[in-house]
């Protein structure tokens, strides 16, 4: 019996090892045509380099009056900034909100310290109309907030949806403050 081949060490078949070489490397390559096929497919569900651009937007609220309200576009869609009144603020404030259809206190909805300024993107949660009462003369609801003309949902003061078929209360962007005067959204 030799001892070369023991039932531990099978003798070393040459055309095995080459069969999975070819074996590894066709599967190798397949992989990497398969990645290079399916990258155009992932890369463009990125943004574009326009919406990217868009990404943040910077708005200077320092001429803002009490009562006032500015609108910006940030991604496409209108931001509504809104400056509220000492008196405005208690008034709100004072409302009970735990009952509403999207329960939120306006402190969750404001960013602690610059209380006065409401920043809302200005689209009703229904179907996405552009909600009246950003501009004087408009008709602002029946809770002195935003009105939408498309199917009449009324929001508050604070954006909070109060009457009407929208399901919940206008979104906020993020937003911070990089001076007193100067507001970033995204």
């Amino acid at each position: 019996m030799d001892s070369s081949h023991s039932p531990s060490h099978p003798p070393y078949d040459r055309e095995k090892s080459r069969r999975d070489f070819l074996v590894l490397t066709a599967a190798a390559m397949g992989a990497v045509a398969a990645g290079s096929a399916v990258w155009p497919l992932v890369d463009q569900m990125n943004p574009a380099a326009d919406t990217l651009a868009l990404a943040t937007t910077e708005v200077d609220v320092g001429t803002l009056q009490d009562g006032q309200t500015l609108t910006a576009i940030w991604r496409g869609k209108p931001v509504f900034i809104h400056r509220r009144s000492p008196a405005d603020l208690a008034a709100i404030r004072g409302e009970e909100w735990q009952s509403l259809r999207d329960p939120q206190s306006d402190e969750a909805r404001v960013q602690k310290g610059h209380d006065a300024f409401l920043v809302l993107i200005g689209v009703c949660t229904h179907l996405g109309c552009i909600p009246m009462g950003s501009k004087v003369g408009q008709p602002k609801g029946d809770y002195n907030g935003f009105f939408c003309p498309c199917h009449g949902s009324h929001y508050d003061a604070s954006g909070r949806i109060r009457k009407g078929p929208a399901p919940k209360n206008m979104d906020v962007p993020p937003y911070s403050f990089l001076s007193e005067t100067l507001i970033r959204i995204g």
